[in-house]
């Protein structure tokens, strides 16, 4: 990390974190935030999905929830991007504050309740990117909506030829009943409308399903039951959990979903319970508590063919995607493994 990133991120953190993340966007689109264009090699180069990514570490939904600065973090060190969560109509979100960081516990907790421009105004963006990396969408659905399933299907609809994947997210904790959507006989129904309008498409994409942390053993059997039956192309484990084990910050009994360093035992090991049951037949992305090369190297081992990450950053700042590629490169190396795949799943057993 330069001496000015480190800076700039004391500066951040003395002000509201909403407010902070807005300046960052504003800082990345002004040319003041580190972006060393995308780290590759040969060990680094992998494919999930069917998607080409120069490396596996990925930008986690929520931090560039409009599509507002993907020129600048096409070019960040990432290997591939998700923006959104998108839904149909435009909407604010929950109240602010909503959004607070644990620095005690290197984690925040947000309910911002899927505050974005809505569909129209994302698609447009979209539609603008520059050619490079793999971005995909994170799909929503409004909060006041009579057919919660038939949003996401929307969504994909009118921004789906603007990106090449888009993620399904029932696992939100900030709109209320939505991860009632994850039950067996919701999340089939959902999938269906989502695969049809997929098959719909003129170049249909990849479509992951973004699942809580917060489950138990036969909640996840019967999602990866469920997931495989609907062709679904991956899985995205974890979003934020609701739990508050071990925590020391003074907000940390802030309503909402935990991020961070406190969920990558927990994300990890829903990761590795897939893996077994999906038995390495459909890819799996490790999200939750990643903050270096070793933590994107342990979900990889415990089954994820790429990562994601957000949280971090804002203890961190935008160049620890960069740090953490090169660093995965020398741990591949250092094991005697000449690719990604050829790592993921060795370690699954360690989380179990």
């Amino acid at each position: 990390m330069s001496l000015l990133e480190r800076i700039g991120l004391i500066g951040l953190r003395r002000i509201d974190p909403e407010t902070a993340h807005g300046l960052a966007l504003k800082a990345l689109n002004s040319g003041l935030a580190p972006t060393p264009g995308p780290v590759t090699s040969a060990r680094l180069k992998t494919q999930v999905a069917g998607l080409t990514l120069p490396n596996p570490v990925g930008l986690a939904a929520g931090f560039d929830k409009n599509a507002t600065a993907l020129p600048p973090l096409m070019n960040a060190g990432f290997g591939w991007l998700e923006v959104g969560a998108a839904t149909p109509r435009p909407q604010p979100g929950n109240p602010r504050p909503r959004l607070f960081r644990l620095t005690k516990d290197r984690a925040a907790i947000n309910r911002f309740g899927f505050n974005n421009d809505g569909m129209e105004a994302i698609a447009a963006r979209l539609a603008q990117r520059p050619t490079g990396i793999p971005v995909g969408l994170n799909l929503g659905a409004n909060k006041d909506s009579d057919d919660r399933a038939a949003d996401f299907a929307r969504v994909l609809q009118h921004c789906g030829p603007h990106v090449d994947f888009a993620t399904v997210n029932v696992s939100s904790p900030n709109t209320e009943k939505l991860r009632d959507l994850q039950g067996p006989e919701a999340l089939a129904a959902l999938l269906m409308g989502v695969m049809e309008t997929r098959a719909a498409m003129a170049k249909p994409i990849p479509i992951f399903l973004k699942i809580a942390p917060d489950l138990t053993p036969d909640d996840l059997a019967q999602i990866a039951s469920v997931a495989t039956m609907a062709n679904i192309d991956a899985i995205i484990a974890t979003n934020t959990t609701l739990s508050r084990d071990g925590l020391k910050s003074p907000a940390s009994n802030e309503a909402g979903g935990l991020s961070g360093k406190p969920l990558f035992e927990k994300s990890t090991r829903v990761l590795a319970q897939l893996s077994q049951l999906t038995e390495g037949a459909m890819p799996l992305i490790g999200v939750g508590g990643i903050s270096s090369a070793a933590d994107a190297y342990a979900k990889i081992r415990a089954g994820a063919s790429a990562v994601q990450l957000y949280t971090a950053m804002v203890y961190e700042g935008l160049s620890l995607a960069a740090r953490i590629a090169h660093g995965l490169d020398n741990l591949l190396k250092r094991d005697g493994f000449s690719t990604v795949a050829e790592a993921v799943g060795t370690g699954t057993k360690d989380y179990l």
